[in-house]
């Protein structure tokens, strides 16, 4: 089973526009998706579509719409009350695949609310093969609130073997996440190019580069995901957009790339390449083959609506090509 953990979940609404986006001016919308998302119900979401175990973990009361299309959607959860609505997140997509996000900042969790998430996903996460601790962090939640949740998964009184520890997000939380100690450090960490040049300047990568530059040269990202392994992560998985992905281990570096398609939209397509890793790795596969059908998940996910999330039998992996790369 693979638990995943959203601090901060939102009803997420795609409005795809038939031109593109034109400031101060009235456009009429093509289409309109809704979705309960978060990073991490993503993946729960995407996990579900391909026949997983999973539990998403959150807050949030049974009546929320959140809740709601999570329960329509037959992905199983544990929540917690807040008292509070859970935010609302809008993304326009252009018919190129450009995508405009905003996002709201959700509500606050006290001290005892974020005590008693950590308490449920401790209580949920029992036997579970992976734990992903996915997406931004709510008002009032410290930096470091993925960094302490790995320390306590780690060190459970009842002796129950440690889950695989997965993170994905940005900013502070994962520059914490990288400078945390040995047991607060995840096994995997899943930046997109722009997150990872902000790890690499966490972890003290000398030759610090932009987004851009990691996706115009794989090798380049390559190095700088080596050095955030070389600061006690496990495995660093960078998607590149059109580019692909490194995968990044103790073992080696890959790079996968998909044939191009037609993008719609790339909602959600980080979170369905982190659930398509972690559905081969729960299979024993290798780590190419783990980047490989990562790439294949997040390429199938750019071509559907929305933040659609593709099932395994609408991915290609064998379309996928990984190349070895140098890490330095």
């Amino acid at each position: 089973m693979i638990v995943t953990f959203t601090a901060n979940p939102s009803l997420d609404r795609t409005v795809e526009l038939p031109a593109a986006l034109a400031r101060g001016e009235v456009q009429r919308a093509l289409h309109v998706h809704q979705e309960s998302g978060g990073k991490g119900v993503n993946v729960s979401r995407a996990l579900v579509a391909s026949g997983l175990e999973t539990v998403a973990v959150l807050p949030g009361a049974d009546a929320d719409p959140v809740l709601a299309g999570l329960h329509d959607a037959k992905v199983p959860f544990a929540a917690l009350p807040i008292g509070q609505a859970l935010r609302s997140n809008v993304t326009l997509t252009e018919p190129d695949g450009v995508t405009t996000k905003i996002n709201e900042p959700g509500p606050e969790l006290s001290d005892e609310q974020q005590e008693a998430l950590i308490g449920l996903l401790l209580d949920r996460s029992r036997g579970a093969s992976w734990v992903v601790l996915a997406g931004s962090l709510p008002p009032g939640v410290p930096a470091d609130y993925y960094a302490t949740i790995a320390r306590r998964l780690r060190s459970r009184a009842d002796g129950t073997e440690a889950p695989g520890i997965a993170i994905d997000s940005s900013g502070a939380p994962l520059a914490a996440a990288v400078k945390a100690d040995a047991a607060g450090k995840p096994d995997l960490l899943k930046p997109n190019a722009e997150e990872l040049a902000e790890l690499a300047a966490a972890a003290g990568f000398a030759s610090v580069s932009t987004a851009e530059e990691l996706e115009a040269d794989p090798a380049k990202a390559a190095q700088a995901a080596a050095a955030v392994v070389e600061s006690g992560v496990g495995a660093v998985l960078a998607t590149l957009g059109s580019k692909g992905a490194v995968l990044v281990t103790a073992e080696g570096a890959w790079l996968a790339t998909h044939p191009p398609i037609q993008a719609v939209s790339t909602v959600g397509a980080g979170d369905s390449s982190l659930a398509g890793y972690l559905l081969a790795a729960t299979q024993g596969r290798s780590p190419q083959d783990c980047l490989r059908q990562a790439v294949a998940h997040g390429a199938a996910a750019a071509s559907l609506p929305g933040s659609t999330v593709p099932a395994v039998h609408q991915t290609t992996p064998d379309a996928v090509t990984i190349t070895a790369l140098q890490k330095d």
